[in-house]
């Protein structure tokens, strides 16, 4: 057995290499990209070219990752502001009880394992996020945060 689930909606470049024990759905995955063991991505979320997805990482709905991303083991996006189980009636909640709200991972950046990315922040071009690290809000580009809260750690030359 494959021990992969590549739903049929799901659009993969070229060139892409997928691990086993994975779930894809409703996403897309740019060409010569590399996704690890026992990862997630949701449907709508957009993956770009030549990006590295280490293993146990969830990748939710509403995130977009542009080209040459590295995310680490472990990672895991959150689109929700508010998260409830149910809506104000008491039932469970459904897609129409709540807004995916996007979160964007610019070309080059590094997200270290073990880091959450909360929903609505922007995560600059070739910005490095240290391991561990939770993400409250924008990440500037060319700069190393790490922490909880994220701090601006230093920023990175670049030329």
């Amino acid at each position: 057995m494959n021990y992969c689930c590549v739903a049929d909606d799901v659009k993969l470049g070229e060139n892409v290499k997928l691990a086993k024990f994975i779930n894809l759905y409703g996403c897309s995955i740019g060409d010569h990209t590399k996704i690890g063991a026992f990862v997630e991505v949701q449907k709508n979320a957009c993956i770009g070219r030549y990006c590295k997805i280490q293993s146990h990482t969830f990748i939710c709905e509403g995130v977009t990752v542009e080209d040459n991303v590295f995310i680490g083991h472990g990672v895991t996006f959150i689109n929700d502001k508010y998260p409830r189980a149910t809506n104000g009636g008491g039932a469970l909640q459904s897609e129409a009880d709540w807004k995916v709200a996007p979160t964007i991972v610019k070309k080059g950046a590094s997200i270290g394992s073990g880091a959450t990315i909360l929903c609505s922040v922007t995560i600059g071009e070739e910005a490095i996020i240290g391991s561990g690290s939770v993400v409250t809000r924008d990440v500037p580009p060319y700069t190393i945060v790490a922490g909880n809260p994220a701090r601006i750690i230093r920023r990175i030359s670049h030329e």
